[in-house]
């Protein structure tokens, strides 16, 4: 492995992973867990199937991001770099916040409460943040960023980094992560993460759960901070890279004898509360599902031969636009596509490619269009085109 290789894997492995994202909200559409709209066809039927990314599909991406904000801040200074990670993150969840996701939060308290004021109505109480919108002691909380949680995360991560870049640049520190690099081989790679995982999972969980809602979300903190640490440890460390890449299919054998465990867990106690101590058990699984799959990404990004090329650059520009607006196209057109009476087999296919095509055409305006492209997470144009990860 070169020092200087570019990792063109991890480009494509970042498209795949936020690809997925368009599937798993288009399936969460159609699964009885709660979300913001829901087709007149929902139920259980395809639930196993999303619980096949459910542990490790978020993680990964903020793993991955941690990659990229490695190369991304030896790349600038402090001020430079503070500067790049608010405008490419703070401006396009201000702007979804108020333009992007009220849709999604007006069909859900039509579908949920039976609003049915103007959408004018809504989005006036949505601004001055409403508090009457509840059901059974629950209330929707507005102005909210749904699904662009993730990108208030990532920017909180990426500023706690850079206040601890004098820290993470001093000699001990990264003698200690080279010592820490070189031991972790073999099963230790697979184990010892994945305990410090099934710990978060056995002790925070429990506790605070998970809410999107950043301030009290302490378990979720904890799992993908840390996680976007070990990616910006990662990115640079030839002796970690040369250690996953020999797992990758210990771990996808681990991984989906994990998945099928938690997949027959949740159809045996689908109506029924399971054994304290089989829950425990299960909480232990899915630590050790998620990071097998993260090693089994990683390693495969890193060997399979996957092209550079216009493919490349145009998908991982498109990528954050995308993830924009997928959301609120699979809500707002759903609620209405559900009402036409169509078969399941008619309508998910109908929705999953009216999705991608409002994503694509909306991609497409905005990146020809200067004034458009911060609000969706884009470069100026003058250096719009994307570079791949580097590692060094």
């Amino acid at each position: 492995m070169q020092t200087n290789e570019r990792i063109y894997g991890l480009d494509w492995l970042r498209i795949v992973v936020f690809g997925l994202l368009i599937f798993y909200h288009t399936g969460m559409f159609y699964v009885s867990w709660d979300w913001h709209a829901k087709s007149v066809h929902a139920g259980p039927a395809i639930e196993p199937l999303m619980m096949l990314t459910s542990p490790w599909r978020l993680g990964l991406l903020f793993l991955i991001s941690g990659v990229a904000t490695r190369f991304m801040r030896d790349k600038m200074s402090e001020r430079r770099f503070f500067a790049e990670r608010s405008s490419r993150l703070l401006i396009p969840l201000l702007f979804c916040v108020f333009v992007i996701v009220p849709p999604q939060s007006y069909i859900e308290i039509v579908e949920k409460l039976g609003y049915s004021g103007s959408y004018w109505d809504f989005y006036q109480n949505y601004v001055t943040g409403y508090g009457g919108w509840c059901q059974d002691g629950d209330c929707l909380i507005v102005p909210t960023w749904n699904h662009l949680w993730f990108v208030a995360y990532l920017w909180a991560y990426s500023i706690i980094i850079a206040a601890l870049s004098p820290l993470l640049s001093m000699g001990w520190v990264h003698a200690l992560g080279y010592g820490i690099a070189s031991r972790l081989k073999g099963a230790w790679l697979i184990l010892v993460p994945a305990a410090f995982l099934a710990v978060l999972r056995l002790t925070l969980f429990p506790l605070f759960g998970q809410t999107h809602a950043f301030i009290d979300d302490f378990y979720l903190h904890a799992l993908y901070f840390s996680l976007f640490l070990f990616g910006y440890g990662l990115a640079k460390s030839q002796t970690l890279w040369s250690a996953i890449i020999p797992l990758r299919y210990v771990a996808l054998v681990i991984g989906l004898a994990c998945y099928a465990a938690i997949a027959s867990y949740a159809s045996t106690y689908a109506d029924s509360t399971p054994p304290e101590a089989l829950r425990l058990a299960m909480r232990v699984v899915w630590a050790l599902d998620s990071w097998c799959w993260m090693l089994c990404a990683l390693g495969f990004a890193r060997t399979l031969p996957l092209p550079d090329g216009r493919a490349r650059a145009y998908l991982t520009d498109a990528v954050f636009p995308y993830y924009i607006m997928h959301q609120t196209v699979i809500v707002v057109f759903g609620h209405t596509l559900t009402k036409w009476g169509l078969p399941v087999s008619l309508e998910a296919p109908l929705l999953l490619g009216v999705t991608i095509g409002a994503c694509l055409i909306t991609y497409e305006i905005v990146r020809r269009v200067a004034i458009l492209r911060p609000l969706f997470g884009l470069r100026r144009m003058a250096r719009a085109r994307a570079p791949a990860l580097q590692a060094s």
